[in-house]
């Protein structure tokens, strides 16, 4: 069996030939690309300092000169693509994006999505670059808004990525927003200290704390009755708002209190609970025809376990014939009650 190999020497020697005068294309539009590399280099330190002169953030002059280097670079791909391939006209290469454009944007739905919240996030600023923000369970510092995220750094020195998207569609709390914070802490005293001598005790106490401002001035409100307690809501303002500052100042309020209270005579009281049985008569109940403790009234008033006690060891006594002034000792020991009204 003879085999014809002449025409694929042919082929082959026509394609080499093809890639030896494509050489030329191919330099050139290497060097073209190049070209508009330096080019998207030049455009992106230019937007980046027209945005420093208009007073524009950091945030948006890094983003928008992102963009626009990337616009240039593409504009520098598709010249480079039709000098290496004459045949390949601007009009071609457009159609042929057109058609893939919607596959390409399915495909890139996400990152456009992103890229667009990123630009509404850089212009809205409802948020900077070194604020302190708190997005769901994640709470830190604004290091970086890029195209498709930004980038937190948490007080435990972890970096959390967190997509433009969900940013820009949820609730964030921006603790730096303002020059001024509002902190507040919560102190029990007892139910039988005076509330108001307690309140000035702990205002004059944070008067000459370090940290606190004093314009707007602290304040002490009744939060709550508690179970043990009356709760007291310590109110006062930090100036900077900043994560560390209100750290320490808590500390340092608390300390404050915790010292001058006790040390004036209020109670600091501990959690106390009281079991009461359903068939507890003691004489310091009260009278047990009323409804109390959540107990059902009772039509009679029983007597005390006590009353019931001494009348139970009198019919013993009556029984064995012994009489109160036979037996002196057992009066002595056991004391009378008060008698219930």
């Amino acid at each position: 069996m003879n085999l014809e190999l002449s025409a694929v020497w042919t082929r082959v020697q026509n394609l080499l030939q093809s890639f030896i005068v494509t050489i030329p294309n191919i330099l050139i539009g290497l060097l073209v690309f190049v070209i508009f590399l330096l080019v998207a280099g030049l455009a992106r330190s230019a937007v980046s300092k027209l945005a420093e002169r208009t007073g524009q953030p950091k945030g948006i002059a890094l983003v928008f000169s992102r963009i626009v280097s990337w616009l240039v670079i593409g504009v520098g791909v598709l010249v480079a693509l039709t000098v290496v391939f004459p045949t390949l006209t601007a009009a071609s290469l457009f159609g042929a994006l057109g058609v893939s454009g919607v596959a390409i944007g399915f495909a890139f739905k996400d990152i456009f999505q992103n890229l667009l919240a990123g630009i509404l996030i850089l212009i809205t600023r409802p948020f900077r670059i070194g604020d302190q923000i708190v997005s769901g369970s994640h709470e830190g510092v604004v290091e970086d808004i890029q195209v498709r995220a930004t980038l937190l750094r948490t007080y435990d020195n972890r970096r959390v990525v967190i997509p433009n998207s969900e940013l820009y569609t949820t609730r964030v709390a921006v603790n730096t927003a303002y020059p001024q914070r509002r902190l507040a802490v919560t102190v029990g005293i007892g139910y039988g200290d005076d509330i108001a001598a307690a309140r000035k005790l702990i205002l004059d106490t944070l008067h000459g704390l370090d940290g606190l401002l004093q314009d707007p001035a602290p304040s002490v409100l009744v939060k709550e009755l508690g179970d043990f307690s009356v709760n007291l809501e310590v109110r006062f303002w930090i100036d900077p708002p900043i994560r560390k500052e209100a750290v320490e100042t808590q500390d340092t309020v608390l300390e404050a209190i915790k010292n001058a209270l006790p040390a004036a005579g209020f109670d600091l009281p501990f959690p106390t609970q009281q079991v009461l049985w359903h068939d507890q008569t003691e004489t310091t109940d009260g009278d047990r025809t009323q409804q109390r403790e959540g107990w059902p009234a009772r039509k009679a008033n029983p007597p005390s376990r006590q009353q019931a006690q001494r009348e139970a060891q009198g019919e013993e006594q009556q029984k064995a014939g012994v009489t109160n002034a036979d037996a002196p000792e057992l009066h002595r020991a056991q004391p009378q009650e008060p008698q219930q009204p």
